[in-house]
């Protein structure tokens, strides 16, 4: 029998907030590019694949990726990162699940592939997690498996009593591997009910 789950791990961009994607489309057309050029880069592109990873572990300066992939782009560099997140909005009813599930007894940890420290509210992740994994600060990026490993560690779990949410399906394999409980999160409709069902309890408000 499997041991009962005690910690809520979750993403952040994407699962906190609104759709990361969506929020790259809308720059692309205010910029009059084709809807998908930022995700295909990221995708297919050696180079902006390069700066990604660089950025998200800390090891590239958000100004670097900034000039470097608005060159890719043929766009200005000003403030890049916070043009293209824009759309990204927080994501009430999904950051109110978490906050109740802290509130439930739960160990809550967030693991998240950053843009720059500085784009996290501190004050809301002291609010909400127990423990906090940020990629660029131990230069390590999902889906690297160490990283999930450190999510479990923070909120002082075995990775088989936690669960983990993410609007990734490639980053939800190495932490399934490791014996974590996954979600894809598409909406919270959809995740906050299927984590209710998972915990035994209630996370909407």
């Amino acid at each position: 029998m499997s041991a009962p789950l005690r910690g809520l791990l979750v993403d952040y961009g994407g699962v906190l907030t609104s759709d990361v994607f969506a929020s790259f489309g809308a720059f692309c057309a205010a910029h009059g590019l084709p809807e998908h050029t930022v995700r295909d880069l990221f995708r297919g592109d050696p180079d902006a694949r390069r700066l990604l990873a660089d950025l998200e572990t800390g090891a590239l300066a958000t100004a670097a990726f900034e000039k470097e992939f608005a060159a890719l782009l043929g766009v200005d560099a000003e403030a890049l990162v916070a043009r293209l997140m824009a759309g990204a909005v927080p994501d009430t009813a999904m950051l109110d699940a978490v906050r109740a599930a802290r509130e439930a007894g739960l160990r809550t940890g967030l693991i998240s592939n950053s843009w720059g420290a500085e784009r996290y509210d501190r004050a809301l992740l002291a609010e909400l997690f127990d423990g906090v994994v940020i990629s660029g600060e131990v230069g390590l990026r999902k889906p690297a498996e160490e990283i999930y490993r450190l999510g479990a560690d923070a909120v002082g779990l075995a990775p088989a009593a936690c669960a983990y949410v993410d609007d990734l399906g490639g980053n939800l394999k190495p932490a399934r591997a490791l014996g974590m409980t996954t979600f894809l999160h598409r909406s919270a409709a959809e995740t906050v009910p299927a984590l209710e069902r998972a915990f035994g309890v209630t996370l909407s408000r």
